[in-house]
């Protein structure tokens, strides 16, 4: 598996072609803003990797401890935290989740303590026409994000599918289900040859006799 180093270098060198990318598909400088600067975000603090200690655990500074029950309720490289669009999905949400309790809670405490009205229902109605009017550029972030895990994810995937490859061969990777396959289909023949083998050589002795 590669190092943080190597994760960071990928995603630095990618993130022109990314950027490049996007403008030629969009020709909108602030949806190529918004994809390059999620890939930058996914790649270097919001990977999969924070489910450990990582270099993406200790990017987040003071907040990293909202991540703690992140990572003691999944285990490593599980398909929930590298799987795609899943891993990144879960994170966001959990994310928001986490955002969206503390600003409920620091909104409470202040509404107590300076007495202030606040209507809940018209910031609730405002949140949900920001969502749905920002709609594209909400997906652009996610992209970019998506992008940004994906490439830690497939960086992790060639190094240890190149190491497998040097100590086991082409054996080590191809998936453990194909190689029984082989084996028994291997093994199913060599019993029919014997087999067929011994029903030529009884029905040669029975001509004989």
């Amino acid at each position: 598996m590669p190092s943080g180093r190597t994760h960071d270098r990928i995603t630095l060198w990618a993130l022109p072609w990314i950027a490049g990318l996007a403008f030629w598909q969009t020709r909108s400088s602030n949806i190529t803003l918004l994809i390059a600067g999620g890939f930058l975000f996914g790649g270097l603090m919001f990977g999969p990797d924070l489910d450990i200690y990582s270099r993406h655990y200790q990017r987040w500074g003071w907040f990293r401890w909202i991540w703690l029950p992140y990572q003691k309720s999944l285990r490593h490289r599980s398909f929930l935290s590298h799987g795609p669009i899943i891993g990144t999905t879960l994170r966001v949400i959990y994310l928001c989740c986490v955002v969206g309790s503390f600003t409920l809670l620091m909104l409470l405490i202040i509404q107590k303590l300076l007495n202030l009205q606040w209507n809940w229902q018209i910031t609730g109605e405002s949140m949900g026409r920001s969502l749905i009017f920002y709609a594209t550029e909400f997906m652009a972030l996610f992209l970019g994000m998506e992008l940004g895990a994906m490439s830690h994810s497939l960086s992790d995937w060639s190094g240890s599918a190149y190491k497998r490859f040097k100590k086991k061969g082409i054996a080590g990777v191809l998936p453990s289900g194909k190689i029984k396959k082989r084996k028994v289909s291997s093994r199913m023949t060599r019993q029919t040859k014997r087999s067929r083998s011994r029903k030529s050589v009884k029905t040669a002795e029975n001509k004989k006799i």
